[in-house]
């Protein structure tokens, strides 16, 4: 998680103001270096019951991070689900980029013409 948030930094030029990550993520370590940034977000049953009671999890930037983290998880199984990401059919690292990329730009598609059919509706 740290190499990630020095990654943007170096890339964007700024730490980025939310970092959201599950249980896998947790560590001493983590946690603190997104303390000293107010940044790390993690997932509260990651934390055993004494800890859960002194962390952040009760405050509102924490839950507002963790529902950012959730509708992520959320995108990315309908994805999967709707746009057969289970299985590439494409050979290597830039087919795989391929696919992914095309089933992403499918799925916009799909939500635009959603969108456009909300409001055709009076």
């Amino acid at each position: 998680m740290i190499a990630a948030i020095e990654t943007h930094q170096a890339l964007l030029g700024r730490a980025p103001r939310l970092v959201a990550a599950d249980a896998a993520f947790y560590s001493l370590k983590n946690e603190a270096a997104g303390r000293r940034r107010r940044q790390a977000r993690l997932h509260p049953q990651s934390l055993d019951q004494k800890r859960r009671a002194q962390t952040r999890a009760k405050k509102r930037w924490f839950r507002e991070g963790q529902k950012w983290r959730t509708g992520c998880e959320e995108r990315i199984s309908v994805v999967k689900r709707r746009h057969g990401l289970g299985r590439c059919r494409h050979k290597g690292y830039i087919g795989m980029n391929r696919w992914v990329g095309l089933a992403v730009i499918a799925d916009n598609v799909v939500n635009i013409g959603r969108a456009i059919q909300k409001q055709a509706i009076p």
